[in-house]
């Protein structure tokens, strides 16, 4: 005892005081702020908002109110902290950019994804959702368990009924003592398969809950970077999940391209990530960018940023990821209060946490519902007594002195509970009419059906969860949606290719060494006999030597006239518009001096059942296993041994037991089976594929196809279409057979190609203009002719390459433009097609 004042003094240790207020400190702020509950998702802030709000009447579809009543609501009823709290709470749950499914409506500023705050609340006003009444729905059916409030004057609910999974499909993120949850939002469609399977299967295999709910989906979108990360959050509680911005390439008028973002990764501030793209460039740690500029309006986010000339974007999106916020990653916990307990779960354990609680509302609901049905039944049942007997009914009423008595004497006289008699007293005289004895009669059995019904939910789990599964169902139906974020390729493993369309490119090289790439949909199909269009802009002294089609994702294998191979990525080529003359091959390649690119070949894979296939203008032929060329060198390596005076010209890829032609400019051809070429080394000159005459050379390789023709055509635009069997079969090095008549109309041979009927080809003039025309055009002859005219030529311009363009697989039809040899322009059907070329792989299937 204190002596001084009469009062009680304990001794105690620092340490067990300072523990014990820290402990109970902590779990107020895990239970009362920071945590949400796994069963609702919410916090207990967002939670009395709602409720409030409720309680207001701020339900979808009625007049907004003033967010400073809301705010003045929740703190004087529910929430005993700061104005600030709860309105900071409530702006988040407008935002669209911070919930994947908002839950309030508002209507003034909100705040922005720049980071700009909201207006205060005396400015702005707000409403429920209509998802959000999904929450707060059968509160009023004793569903949930109350609590009193702060000052024990109201009760408020421990938690909402929640019909929407709002934990997974919202998310949620804080910090607590020791402790922080972080949940990323995801789709309700996908969560919601994932229930009714769990419903339907507790056992489900955790890999095909995964395929259902395929993982975050974040309501700014963007990209998701790999699986990992995604497997240990829904496994373990705990991942690692990368995110990435969405970002498209565009084409600038007058040249040049622009990276143009239009999605970001969630909770990244958009004007900081500005910010740090522009010190990128002051800095000078990105020299590609020649202009940076914010073009986001009401229809979406829109970031551009221009690039220089001749520039590959992609390098650049590349830097933006590495260098910005453009790649983020979510730290992802699973933690949320069960029982009121903080628990780290797996995704299965969420899920089943919210059906059991689910479970238990479908259960107190339907508890409630039997109890006003059983007593709404207790009512009718005495009515209809009363109905029945109404004279007797009357005549007692009608004798009473008071009500009481009146009630007293229907109970006796009539075996009548009190409230039945309440009932029957108050009965309006309108109910003895016919048609209201009959309504009573039917509202009668209706209540009888649906205590059945109540009570066979009730006496079955089946039936439950059977109604928990329509009620989720119905749910996705009204307000799922499609996913906003898409999941790819491991980061660890992301190629450039995985941030690149994967399409089909037509890639043009001239003479002088200028390479550029650009849709293959860019050439319009033409009639034969047309004019084509300007391809690329070329000097006077220079002009397309090679043209080809490739995939974007292919490696080029590029061979030179000396023999040597070099490689690049079909997306390193920059992608230019028609008439430019596009970049430097040799700002690409390390090419030696004196040397010309003889043929490109796309490959996909080195493997080792595919060949390639040499072939000089001397007429030696070489096959090499295509694996012995998978070694990529910066600096190239040695293909083939080219003799002096020689040069390659060709290279194609087979299966190794093909048929191959080979064509000279003087009009001759050989077909040969392929087998006659033994496999050699890559450092070897191979064998004589035909003998050539005194001045002439080979122009042309193929490699047969079943059921295809030959195409040859020369310089002076003419050309003609034989069967290969017209080409009797020979042995290797043979002088072969005439293969088109020359004369000073047709000029030499220039190329030939194997075609089918279905398929289109394309051809470029020294001038750059580039005809497309389907083979079918092309009249189908005999060997030793003249050919017809396949393309109207300028003075002094004559044909330099063909490419062949084979149908794509859904083969549809669509509307091309045809231009007449007058220059004419007509309409008509051409078969949607994807492009080969002749260095663009075999003639057969590529590799």
């Amino acid at each position: 005892m204190d002596p001084d004042n009469g009062q009680r003094v304990l001794a105690r240790l620092l340490e067990d005081e300072m523990r014990e207020s820290f402990i109970d400190y902590s779990m107020s702020v895990i239970v009362q702020r920071a945590l949400p509950d796994v069963r609702d998702g919410l916090k207990p802030v967002h939670r009395r908002i709602l409720y409030a709000m409720s309680g207001l009447g701020l339900g979808p579809g009625r007049p907004y109110k003033k967010s400073a009543s809301v705010v003045g609501e929740v703190l004087g009823k529910y929430h005993p902290h700061g104005d600030s709290a709860v309105y900071d709470a409530m702006v988040r749950m407008v935002q669209d950019f911070s919930l994947r499914y908002p839950l309030v409506d508002g209507q003034g500023n909100f705040g922005s994804v720049d980071g700009d705050s909201a207006a205060a609340y005396r400015y702005t006003e707000a409403r429920l959702t209509a998802v959000a009444t999904e929450l707060l729905e059968d509160i009023e059916k004793e569903t949930v368990d109350y609590a009193p409030n702060f000052d024990n004057r109201l009760d408020e609910p421990t938690v909402l009924p929640s019909k929407l999974p709002n934990l997974l499909v919202n998310g949620s993120s804080g910090i607590a003592v020791g402790m922080a949850t972080n949940i990323p939002p995801h789709n309700l469609r996908e969560v919601v398969n994932g229930l009714v399977a769990l419903i339907r299967d507790p056992e489900l295999p955790q890999e095909e809950l995964e395929a259902l709910i395929t993982g975050p989906d974040f309501p700014t979108g963007g990209f998701i970077c790999g699986r990992d990360g995604i497997r240990d959050a829904y496994r373990t509680g705990r991942g690692r999940i990368v995110m990435r911005a969405k970002a498209e390439i565009e084409e600038m008028e007058g040249g040049g391209e622009r990276i143009v973002i239009r999605e970001i990764p969630f909770m990244v501030n958009k004007a900081r990530l500005i910010e740090q793209i522009a010190e990128l460039v002051r800095e000078k740690k990105i020299t590609e960018v020649s202009a940076l500029r914010d073009e986001t309006d009401r229809d979406g986010m829109r970031i551009v940023v221009e690039l220089k000339r001749d520039i590959i974007p992609e390098v650049v999106l590349n830097k933006l990821y590495k260098h910005t916020q453009m790649q983020s990653t979510f730290g992802t916990i699973l933690l949320a209060l069960v029982d009121g307990v903080p628990r780290v779960m797996s995704l299965r354990q969420m899920l089943l946490h919210f059906i059991e609680h689910r479970h238990t509302v479908v259960v107190r609901r339907s508890e409630f519902d039997l109890r006003k049905a059983k007593a709404r039944e207790h009512i009718l049942e005495g009515l209809k007594v009363a109905v029945d007997a109404i004279d007797e009914v009357i005549k007692v009423i009608r004798g009473s002195p008071d009500t009481d008595t009146a009630s007293t004497r229907l109970q006796d006289g009539f075996e009548l509970s009190e409230r039945q008699a309440k009932a029957i007293l108050d009965m309006r005289l309108a109910r003895l009419t016919a048609l209201e004895m009959d309504k009573l009669e039917t509202e009668l059995a209706e209540v009888r059906a649906r205590i059945q019904e109540l009570e066979a939910i009730l006496g079955s789990r089946e039936r439950r969860m059977a109604v928990l599964v329509e009620e989720l169902t119905d749910l996705a139906e009204r307000f799922g949606d499609d996913r906003r974020t898409e999941v790819i390729g491991e980061t660890s493993d992301l190629r450039m290719e995985d941030l690149i369309a994967d399409e089909e490119m037509v890639i043009t090289l001239s003479r002088q060494g200028y390479i550029k790439r650009l849709p293959s949909d860019t050439y319009r199909a033409q009639r034969r006999g047309g004019r084509g269009l300007r391809g690329m802009g070329t000097k006077d002294e220079d002009w397309v030597e090679h043209l080809f089609v490739a995939s974007s994702h292919d490696v080029l294998m590029i061979f030179t006239r000396k023999g040597r191979c070099h490689w690049i990525k079909v997306w390193q080529i920059p992608q230019t518009g028609r008439q430019s003359r596009g970049k430097p091959i040799v700002n690409l390649l390390e090419l030696e001096a004196e040397d010309d690119i003889a043929s490109i070949v796309p490959v996909r894979e080195f493997t080792d059942d595919r060949f390639l296939l040499f072939c000089t203008r001397e007429g030696v032929v070489k096959k090499s296993a295509l694996s012995a060329y998978g070694n990529i060198r910066k600096v190239g390596l040695n293909a083939i041994k080219v003799r002096e005076g020689d040069e390659l010209i060709d290279v194609k890829i087979t299966d190794g037991s093909s048929e191959v032609m080979l064509a000279t400019r003087d009009g001759m051809a050989i077909r040969f089976p392929e087998e006659d070429c033994r496999p050699m080394g890559r450092v070897t000159e191979g064998v004589r594929g035909i003998s050539l005459a005194s001045g002439d050379v080979v122009v042309g390789m193929v490699v047969v196809r079943p059921d295809s023709t030959l195409l040859v055509v020369t310089e002076e635009g003419m050309g003609k279409r034989t069967s290969v069997e017209a080409y009797r079969l020979q042995k290797r090095g043979g002088k072969g057979v005439i293969n088109m008549k020359l004369s000073k109309k047709t000029g030499k041979v220039v190329d030939i190609k194997g075609v089918l009927p279905e398929e289109q080809v394309m051809i470029i003039t020294r001038n750059g203009v580039v005809n497309r025309q389907p083979v079918e055009g092309i009249r189908e002859i005999g060997r030793a002719t003249q050919g017809v005219r396949l393309l109207s030529l300028d003075d002094g311009d004559q044909v330099m390459d063909v490419a062949r363009i084979v149908p794509e697989e859904n083969g549809d039809e669509a509307e091309v433009h045809a231009v007449t040899g007058d220059g004419a322009e007509e309409t008509g059907p051409a078969t949607g097609v994807g492009v080969e070329g002749k260095e663009g792989g075999p003639e057969g299937e590529q590799g």
